[in-house]
Formats: structure tokens, C-alpha cells, sequence
């Protein structure tokens, strides 16, 4: 009975976020999963390529450096025998798929994929993870879009685009924020971030602003 009424209040508190949103066609670019889970939850079509995949920081800021450019192009198959997963190659960055079965899978969902996003209503997602370091950090805010969040382990008031999610604090990156976090209902780390009104307009300072009132 107990566990009933847990997935009953998780789906009512996911069907209250899709009520809230306005901006039902996004795209967000994102350097992992995150994306993907956000729009499923939501309802909303994968208008972006960044789906059940990850990008390492060095890789993913290259690729937003040029982005148009980059979404335009055809990832070619990359050999890395140190992984298990298919690894896709854009000029030298490298795009992990590893929620693919193969490479050809992968490839002909990126490229479908890439042609819907809209440069109009544009979002970008990074997280703290995989040895982000402050520098790139610092990058990433320096990065001329307008909706951007950086997802981190700890606050950094110095960045605008930081947006510190509760639970990592004492280790050097955020974890796996599709993960549930300890407690009665089922709530994930991602959850602490207000995505819905991010993808709404609200900017990181005023999210961090309505958190900390």
C-alpha cells in the first residue's frame, strides 16, 4: 500500500511540472543524460541530438563553441577499446553514446535528431562531472547563450550560470543527478533544480534568488 501511494505521488508531482510548463517546444543541449530525462518527463519530442549520451568537459565546451556548425555534421565511428559503448568523432570531439546499441543506431538518431533544434528557444545544460574542472567551469559561463546552467557539487556565487545542487558537497563532482535521493517521497538530485521554470525564462540568478528566499 505504502509503495502504491509513492509511485501515485511521483506521477501527480510529475504530471504538476508538465501543468507549470509553457514552453512545451525547447531544445535543450545538454552534456548527458539530463536532457533526455527532463523532456521525457515532461512530454516534450527530443528536439536535440543530446540524448542518452555523454560528452567529457573538454569535449563538450568544443562543441558548443561552434554549435550550429557542429549540428550539422556527421559523427564518424571511433575505435576506444576502453570502453563497452559506440564513440562518435566531430572534428576531435568525441561523443559517447552509451545508451546506444551500436554505432549506426546512434549516428541515425543524432543526425534526425540535430535537424530539429531550434536556435530560438535554445537551452544548455552542463554538469560538474567527469573531472570538470573551475577553469572550464568559468568557460562555460563565459559562453555567449542565453539560457545556460551549470549543474554543480558546490555554490560558486561567482558564476551566473552556477546552479548548486544539495547532496555532493564533499566529494569533487556532482553525482549521478538522475539518481534518487534518500527520503520518503521520490524526488532526484535533478529535481532540485527547477527546470520547468528554466525552460519557462527564468534565469539561474533568479532561480538561485526564489531558492535562497
Amino acid at each position: 500500500m505504502l509503495t502504491n501511494l509513492k509511485r501515485l505521488e511521483w506521477w501527480l508531482y510529475k504530471q504538476r511540472k508538465r501543468l507549470g510548463l509553457r514552453n512545451r517546444s525547447a531544445s535543450i543541449i545538454s552534456d548527458n543524460c539530463n536532457a533526455g530525462i527532463i523532456l521525457h518527463d515532461l512530454g516534450l519530442r527530443f528536439n536535440t541530438p543530446t540524448v542518452n549520451l555523454f560528452f567529457r568537459p573538454t569535449d563538450f565546451l568544443l562543441f558548443l563553441q561552434d554549435l550550429p556548425r557542429h549540428l550539422t555534421m556527421i559523427p564518424s565511428a571511433v575505435n576506444d577499446s576502453s570502453v563497452t559503448w559506440p564513440v562518435g568523432d566531430l572534428e576531435g570531439i568525441h561523443i559517447h553514446f552509451m545508451h546506444y546499441e551500436n554505432f549506426d543506431q546512434a549516428k541515425e538518431k543524432w543526425v534526425e535528431r540535430a535537424k530539429r533544434v531550434d536556435f530560438s528557444n535554445l537551452f544548455i545544460m552542463m554538469t560538474d562531472k567527469n573531472d570538470c574542472s573551475y577553469e572550464q567551469i568559468r568557460k562555460f559561463d563565459l559562453l555567449p547563450f542565453k539560457h545556460k546552467v551549470i549543474l554543480t557539487h558546490k555554490a560558486y556565487a561567482e558564476f551566473d550560470s552556477a546552479y548548486h545542487i544539495p547532496g555532493f558537497e564533499e566529494q569533487a563532482e556532482v553525482g549521478t543527478l538522475t539518481d534518487f535521493k534518500p527520503g520518503f517521497w521520490r524526488r532526484r538530485y535533478i529535481d532540485d533544480f527547477d527546470y520547468v521554470a528554466f525552460l519557462n525564462g527564468a534565469s539561474v540568478p533568479e532561480l538561485n534568488a526564489a531558492r535562497n528566499n
